[in-house]
């Protein structure tokens, strides 16, 4: 934002905050914070929906004190956004759930397997972290068999309990994140016990199974290599993602524009 251009279309309080400075250091103080509220007010950072580069600049003959469309920070989204759209344009750093899928189908996983470890943490790097795996199955219900919708919801439950049957661990990571005496909520333990019950029990462990080992440093996979996957067992709406009228349009629609004040 340019100083000079901001000073012409001030506002009046800003314009008297600064005028009533006595020294020049707080007449620039007072203009750096009359100008930092003016960005607030017209947009607000980004938290975990997506990565800001780049400098934010405005025209200065719009003079309108709230953003309401594409964040000039952010690459445009495709008209009609797909899938891999979202991956390329709008998740955070995505390595983790691609070397997830990588390695499940590296360990012969079945298609929906790979699609499940490919989705499981997405609300992690598009939306929000808690209850993710809530979020993320309901992202991805309408368009995706309802097995792999249901492993990704419990997916997170069952990451806490360990099935030596099955070779899964209690996360060693986990003990340094939450420490020792950590217990999950009773939520948590209801459901991971439900999920032990379920017909489709195996497909959420497999994620599980998968997400121990998928932070492999200097491994780079590109979400490119799951065109197929994805186009097989992946409903794509014709209108795009967050213009089809389902019951989650709404979300990916927020991820396509994350800074809209309204």
């Amino acid at each position: 934002m340019d100083r000079r251009d901001f000073l012409t279309g001030a506002g009046a309080a800003a314009a008297a905050g600064i005028a009533a400075a006595t020294t020049l250091s707080a007449k620039a103080d007072a203009l750096e914070d009359a100008m930092m509220t003016e960005l607030d007010r017209r947009v607000i950072e980004p938290a975990t929906f997506c990565d800001v580069g780049g400098e934010l600049t405005f025209d200065p003959a719009d003079r309108r004190p709230f953003l309401q469309g594409n964040d000039p920070r952010l690459p445009p989204m495709p008209e009609k956004p797909t899938l891999i759209d979202f991956f390329k344009l709008r998740f955070g750093p995505s390595n983790h759930v691609l070397q997830s899928a990588a390695y499940a189908r590296k360990n012969g996983m079945e298609e929906k397997v790979v699609l499940a470890c490919l989705l499981h943490d997405i609300a992690v790097e598009s939306f929000i972290r808690s209850d993710h795996g809530y979020w993320g199955a309901q992202l991805v219900e309408p368009y995706v068999d309802e097995e792999v919708s249901w492993a990704i919801r419990y997916h997170q439950a069952l990451r806490f309990f360990p099935d030596p049957a099955v070779g899964y661990e209690y996360p060693e990571a986990y003990y340094r994140f939450f420490g020792r005496d950590y217990q999950p909520e009773p939520y948590i333990v209801e459901a991971a016990e439900y999920a032990r019950n379920h017909k489709w029990y195996m497909t959420a462990r497999l994620i599980t199974l998968n997400d121990l080992y998928s932070f492999e440093p200097g491994v780079v996979v590109n979400v490119d290599e799951f065109t197929d996957i994805i186009g097989r067992h992946f409903r794509q709406p014709e209108a795009g993602l967050g213009f089809d009228g389902s019951p989650v349009a709404h979300m990916w629609r927020t991820m396509i524009w994350p800074n809209n004040f309204l």
